[in-house]
């Protein structure tokens, strides 16, 4: 059976429907759940404990309050501040950016908005340069995986995660609509208005509605450089970047409320962009033609609740739909202009049962449907089921949390090509993790954590099936995670230091069958995918974490991470020559020290910050010799800010400097990153 958008947008709409209805009849009796709308603006709070089947494992987040400090536009913006994440950013506001995690790669790596996940299954990358942090309330990354059991079983199947969550619903005491209003504007003809409205629709449903644009010239001055083997420079230049340009439009509408013992949302996104991809300079090639056309479009929805007090439900839905034309006009190489069409349908039941206080059982049941079509030349029309069951416990003994779970993972893919019959491959797999944590009874001790996880990510369509690049014998990679850390935290220590905490994870992971693109014939301009990979990760991610209380009542805040990483290639114990071999190589573009700085100071409505951002010395291939070296690089960010009332309204006016010490660095190479840059934002809460 092949589903068609229309029919697949009438299931999900009438899977979603019922939702409303039952949140439109509901009344609520219990306390307002944490995902569910705010239905009053109260002030802040710090709120200490969790339920006994939560978390064990704290995630790394930034808050609300905290990503308004930072110069981050996006969500891929703000992770550069977590510890073992690399930023893969093709330079520019518009500009693809993903993220690897732990170097495992980007398709280890899970991304969740709203508690559902965000999926590519043609490439299995997802920009987060998509998520604008002015709809977002919070960031959060997970290494392996929640801990927590009461979630569907696509949470269990990455090697790490992040979770975005968008702004819920907020009013000022006795008014039933807000909204805000922020407009940037600045470098490289940046022009970015944004327009948020919130809506009480009754006692139980409030709405939100977001909508943002934004338009860059990409253009921006930088200077490049070449350099013989013996260090000389064989040339020094100054150019202008092009061809980066930017037109994008982001939507969304969301709708939550509460029943009794439960709450229930409903959320539609559409992003509509197009933009310029200016390349990578090579060859003294120092412009590109080619465009790139995007229609993201997904509707979802939760419901949960709870039952007697120890039986919980959960129930998800979610269809996607996602359009990419991609143009290349440059006969000289190969003229190319092909579409893309994905469609996903995603489906997920949860359930936990406390037989005891101590003890906790969950089971999930999750289908996802994804299929993708193309105009290319002998497109094989691939599409995959995949089945996903969980069965999670959670024990506590005092101090001593333990979280287990086992994931049974069932793929299908089948293929369509014109000129036979198709063909269908099968892959079964299971995936353990346990997570213990040791939370000590005095607060001065500190909180000790270790799990151990396998995982595994599929081949991508494009992997598997991409015409004359794809290699359909292709295996899944395997990886397996190893992780011990603590966190000690205390508070109101000394007069000036009002909070410090400090957190330490030591890390392995070993990934096997690590798919890699490999020459395919003579000369470089035709690749194919094979599993030829080993590839072998010791890590440290150190984190401090410091709240002040300075004189003239000014408060203080700053946050520091440090990782160090070897990320060694084993794939192939032959190629050990001295001079250019791979074998025991530090992997691409991995560095073995990272680290970011982000402080700030705030008084009357004065917010002064400043970021620092380093990345160590990398290679661009796994035979780390001077030819595929790439410089460490750093960038200094400042911001300054006053807030102040106007009536029952409140203004912001930020002005931003970026990258201060107007570095020029890359990236990835051959993708020079912008240099000084100035950015002016207004934003009025009303």
């Amino acid at each position: 059976m092949r589903f068609t958008p229309n029919s697949i947008l009438s299931i999900t709409v009438v899977s979603v429907l019922p939702l409303c209805a039952i949140g439109a009849q509901g009344q609520v009796i219990m306390p307002q759940p944490a995902d569910s709308a705010a239905t009053e603006m109260l002030h802040e709070v710090t709120v200490t404990g969790s339920r006994h089947s939560g978390e064990v494992v704290r995630p790394q987040t930034l808050r609300d309050g905290y990503l308004a400090t930072l110069n981050a536009h996006s969500v891929a913006d703000a992770v550069r501040y977590f510890a073992g994440v690399q930023l893969k950013d093709y330079g520019g506001v518009g500009g693809i950016k993903t993220l690897d995690i732990r170097s495992m790669g980007t398709n280890h790596m899970g991304v969740f908005y709203d508690g559902l996940p965000v999926g590519n299954a043609q490439n299995g990358q997802v920009d987060l340069g998509r998520f604008s942090l002015d709809n977002i309330e919070e960031i959060a990354l997970y290494n392996g995986q929640k801990s927590a059991i009461f979630q569907p079983a696509r949470d269990f199947a990455s090697s790490g995660s992040i979770y975005i969550r968008s702004r819920r619903p907020r009013f000022p005491s006795g008014r039933n609509t807000a909204g805000t209003v922020v407009f940037r504007t600045g470098s490289f003809g940046l022009l970015n208005p944004s327009l948020r409205i919130d809506r009480r629709i009754s006692r139980q449903v409030s709405a939100t509605f977001n909508v943002e644009y934004t338009y860059s010239t990409g253009r921006y001055r930088f200077r490049y450089s070449k350099y013989l083997p013996d260090g000389r420079i064989a040339w020094d230049t100054t150019a202008v970047r092009r061809n980066g340009d930017i037109r994008a439009l982001r939507a969304e509408a969301s709708v939550f409320g509460n029943v009794d013992k439960g709450s229930w949302m409903a959320k539609a996104y559409y992003y509509n962009s197009e933009r310029g991809i200016p390349g990578a300079i090579v060859n003294n090639v120092w412009k590109n033609s080619q465009r790139q056309w995007d229609r993201n479009f997904f509707v979802q929805g939760r419901f949960r609740r709870e039952y007697g007090g120890n039986v919980e439900i959960m129930v998800n839905g979610k269809y996607a739909r996602d359009h990419m034309r991609y143009l290349n006009p440059d006969t000289t190489l190969m003229l190319i202009d092909n579409t893309f069409d994905q469609n996903e349908l995603y489906l997920s039941a949860t359930a936990r049962y406390s037989p005891f206080r101590f003890w906790d059982i969950a089971v999930a049941a999750d289908w996802q449907y994804n299929t993708l079509d193309s105009d290319m030349a002998l497109f094989v029309f691939p599409s995959r089921h995949q089945l996903l069951g969980s069965v999670a416990t959670a024990l506590n003994f005092g101090g001593l949390r333990l979280r287990a779970s086992l994931l049974a993972n069932s793929i299908h893919d089948r293929t369509r090509p014109s000129s036979s019959a198709g063909s269908r491959r099968h892959f079964l797999k299971f995936t353990p993790a346990v997570f213990v944590t040791w939370i000590p009874q005095k607060s001065i001790l500190p909180e000790v954590r270790c799990y151990w996880k396998k995982a595994f990510r599929m081949p991508t369509f494009n992997d598997l099936y991409y015409t004359d690049i794809g290699n359909a014998s292709l295996d899944p990679e395997t990886c397996t995670q190893f992780d011990i850390g603590a966190t000690w935290r205390v508070e109101n220590i000394a007069t000036l230091l009002a909070m410090l905490e400090f957190s330490a994870d030591a890390y392995y992971n070993h990934i096997v069958d690590k798919i890699i693109a490999v020459p395919k014939g003579n000369g470089q301009y035709r690749w194919m995918m094979m599993n030829l990979g080993l590839v072998k990760i010791r890590g440290v991610d150190l984190g401090i974490t410091t709240m002040l209380n300075l004189p003239a009542e000014i408060t203080g805040r700053m946050r520091l991470t440090y990782t160090w990483q070897s990320a060694l290639d084993y794939s192939d114990p032959t190629d050990c020559r001295d001079d250019a071999g791979t074998y025991k190589g530090q992997i691409a573009y991995i560095p073995r020290h990272a680290a970011a700085v982000a402080a700030g100071l705030q008084w009357h409505g004065v917010d002064i910050n400043y970021s620092w951002i380093y990345t160590g010395q990398r290679w661009d291939n796994s035979s780390n010799i001077p030819e595929n070296h790439i410089q460490p690089w750093y960038t200094s960010d400042i911001s300054a800010a006053y807030s102040f009332g106007l009536g029952n309204t409140m203004l912001r006016i930020s002005l931003e400097i970026n990258n201060l010490a107007d570095q020029q660095y890359e990236v990835i190479r051959n993708y020079p990153m912008p240099g000084r840059n100035y950015k002016v934002i207004a934003q009025w809460n009303f």
